[in-house]
């Protein structure tokens, strides 16, 4: 899961959240427009009617148009909070008689939809109860005045505590979720890499592949290339030696290169070189500066005098038609062949196979 993942999952949660808090609403605000049972007069109110009215109106549009942009929590929980404290003071100078519970029971009402549906949400919590509290306490005039408070205290310190602790592990999550992706970035980057040479691995070039085919216009080219005599090499110099060589050579070969190019470790001591945005006569001079960058190394290989008395290269280059990256490395192979059997330490093109067929046969 990315950062962005997880904040969309908090804005689903955020919506969820005002969506319960506007249905509450109109739950509440329905059964207080019916009268109650036993009594002949309905406990409807002005108030009542623009909290159902409004909460619905924004419930509606929550929900058939769920892409467009949500309202503002605490400005709605302000609004609302506003109207329940316009309700509870109508009503109370409405009916002559009231019984001491009645501003109680009103406060516990606005208290039961906030803290079902903002427990989350401390700012839109405290916006929504503060006008019916101070409401209720200037009509109590006092004569309630500690269980009204016992009535606020305990939840408001009950939902500030929950709210610190929401917050402190969403941060606490937060961190986590990034630091899960960049250890999985960091692992994905290491599946991709050679670890003697750093070079790309096959996963790598294919990662790089899809990307550079699909963005890079222009001609692209694949030079395939494979170190000469490289099992004499580990016979005579033992592999720790050959590794070494192999380091080096990879590091001529990236050094000879431009750095949009894509240096892969094809395959034990064979190379691939993604060569992008380049007609023939660049790829072959690229590939002509990496045969001699190798040969600048001066690493010593006695079993390969006939050649050279140090590690050579050879390689085969071949163009990508299309998307046909398969096929040109199969072209690219096919000229590696015929470079080795030609005597080693040489670079050629796919294109001139033909040519050389044909001095063969004119040969015989």
């Amino acid at each position: 899961m990315k950062l962005q993942s997880y904040d969309e999952l908090k804005h689903s949660k955020y919506r969820l959240s005002l969506m319960l808090f506007l249905f509450l609403n109109v739950a509440v605000s329905l059964f207080c427009l019916m009268p109650f049972l036993g009594t002949d007069s309905p406990v409807s109110s002005l108030p009542v009617g623009i909290v159902a009215a409004f909460s619905l109106t924004l419930l509606t549009v929550c929900l058939m148009m769920p892409k467009r942009k949500l309202p503002l929590l605490n400005p709605v929980a302000m609004i609302l909070g506003a109207l329940w404290a316009w309700h509870i003071n109508h009503r109370y100078h409405q009916v002559f008689y009231f019984d001491g519970s009645f501003l109680i029971i009103s406060l516990l009402s606005v208290f039961f939809i906030s803290a079902i549906a903002l427990s989350d949400y401390l700012i839109a919590f405290c916006l929504h109860i503060t006008p019916p509290v101070l409401t209720v306490l200037l009509l109590d005039d006092g004569q309630h005045l500690m269980m009204i408070i016992f009535t606020i205290t305990l939840p408001l310190i009950g939902f500030s505590l929950h709210h610190l602790m929401r917050r402190r592990f969403d941060t606490f999550t937060r961190r986590l979720v990034s630091q899960l992706y960049e250890e999985k970035e960091s692992f994905s980057d290491l599946s991709m890499l050679d670890p003697l040479t750093g070079l790309y691995n096959r996963r790598g070039l294919k990662n790089r592949l899809d990307t550079i085919l699909e963005n890079h216009a222009g001609s692209h080219y694949v030079l395939l290339l494979d170190i000469d005599h490289f099992k004499a090499y580990n016979d005579n110099y033992g592999h720790a030696m050959g590794d070494q060589a192999l380091a080096r050579v990879s590091v001529a070969i990236r050094d000879a290169v431009r750095s949009r190019d894509v240096v892969t470790r094809y395959g034990g001591e064979e190379f691939l070189v993604l060569m992008t945005n380049v007609n023939a006569s660049i790829a072959m001079k690229l590939a002509e500066r990496i045969r001699q960058y190798v040969v600048d190394l001066e690493i010593p290989h006695r079993f390969n005098e006939k050649v050279s008395t140090h590690v050579t290269i050879s390689a085969g280059i071949a163009p990508i038609f299309g998307d046909e990256f398969d096929q040109a490395v199969a072209n690219a192979d096919r000229a590696l062949y015929v470079a080795k059997n030609q005597g080693r330490n040489t670079i050629l093109a796919w294109e001139d196979l033909p040519k050389l067929t044909q001095v063969s046969n004119d040969l015989i």
